[in-house]
């Protein structure tokens, strides 16, 4: 693998959950932000990534990131990747973005475009199809252990975030849908097919900038195309909620379910410096997820590098899905999502070029 410098934008905790991937596989990364938080950032890191000859530095500028690095890494708040992915691509950077790749289909659609026209590598980070019991479930599907699907139940839910107020602002973080569902909406996608309708349901308030913190939920059904149901339940509760996912997979021949409460395992709380009540999952693993999503990102823009198991279709489809969910929710009716077989050609188009 060719050397590798990595301009990272944002400093928070899922920078913090990259950053010491990219470090592990032998990268020089920048790091720049808007708050001057990316000198806190490198500070930290100085000396750790100096073991083995790689820095970690504070840029002052978007321009001077972009001047140098291989690849960009979005970091930052949902509303601000499409502008940072734009921008990116536009200097010829391959672009690893943090979910959801955008608020919109639209705008997801637009970067996904845009990265094909310029020849370069969109990864949306949906770290979660790198967590082991995810990726064996996916294989079992795969193989036919569990026979023709029909009904996958997911589940996510945790302390409501605080430690940002955009959080807080569904118009800019999506709310617990958009935010946090997003992860098992892609993964039951990635399972059982493309969706072509949704019926959904949230309780709670949304939009909590500057009140205390309230229980949100939200529960989706996804009708698939080829047949199978999938229940989606996602949960931002009160600060002393514990983080658990689950899943329970039912087909044909098998059935499959998994509990993250039940599977002990090392919690990767960004390097070791975590703000109060910012969670990130825990992973019954002894490599980081996110380190395994980085690497397979990296070698696939390596001459003759296999397509990793994300491509920026999904991220578009998780978008769209979720936009769907988050419609169904307001209005209290079920929506129909086209499946337009040209889209889908055009967008494994985009795949087979990035590949």
């Amino acid at each position: 693998m060719r050397p590798l410098h990595i301009g990272l934008l944002g400093a928070g905790g899922i920078a913090r959950a990259h950053l010491p991937g990219w470090l592990e596989l032998g990268a020089r990364v920048s790091v720049y932000t808007v708050d001057g938080s990316a000198q806190k950032l490198a500070a930290e890191f100085e000396g750790r990534a100096g073991r083995k000859g790689h820095a970690v530095t504070a840029v002052p500028s978007l321009d001077a990131l972009l001047d140098d690095c291989t690849a960009v890494d979005i970091c930052t708040p949902t509303p601000t990747h499409k502008e940072l992915a734009l921008a990116a691509v536009a200097a010829g950077r391959h672009v690893v973005c943090e979910k959801p790749l955008a608020l919109t289909a639209r705008d997801a659609e637009e970067i996904a475009t845009a990265a094909e026209a310029a020849g370069v590598h969109l990864h949306p980070a949906h770290v979660v199809r790198y967590f082991p019991a995810y990726a064996a479930m996916q294989q079992a599907v795969e193989h036919g252990e569990l026979g023709d699907l029909a009904v996958l139940r997911f589940t996510r839910g945790g302390a409501r975030p605080q430690w940002a107020p955009w959080f807080g602002d569904p118009a800019k973080s999506g709310g617990v849908i958009m935010d946090l569902m997003v992860h098992d909406i892609d993964i039951a996608r990635w399972i059982a097919g493309d969706v072509v309708r949704v019926h959904a349901q949230t309780r709670g308030v949304e939009h909590a900038t500057g009140a205390d913190a309230e229980v949100v939920s939200a529960t989706a059904v996804l009708t698939h195309a080829s047949g199978a149901v999938s229940h989606v339940t996602g949960l931002w509760g009160l600060p002393d909620q514990r983080f658990r996912t689950t899943f329970r997979i039912a087909g044909a021949d098998g059935l499959l379910r998994h509990d993250s409460t039940s599977v002990p395992g090392y919690r990767i709380t960004a390097q070791g410096v975590r703000a109060a009540n910012e969670g990130i999952p825990s992973s019954p693993m002894t490599e980081s997820p996110y380190l395994a999503e980085l690497r397979e990102f990296a070698a696939s823009w390596q001459e003759g590098g296999a397509a990793p198991r994300v491509s920026a279709r999904d991220g578009i489809e998780a978008v769209r899905i979720a936009e769907a969910v988050v419609e169904s929710s307001r209005t209290g009716r079920a929506v129909e999502i086209r499946t337009d077989a040209r889209a889908s050609e055009a967008f494994e188009a985009i795949q087979e070029v990035t590949r």
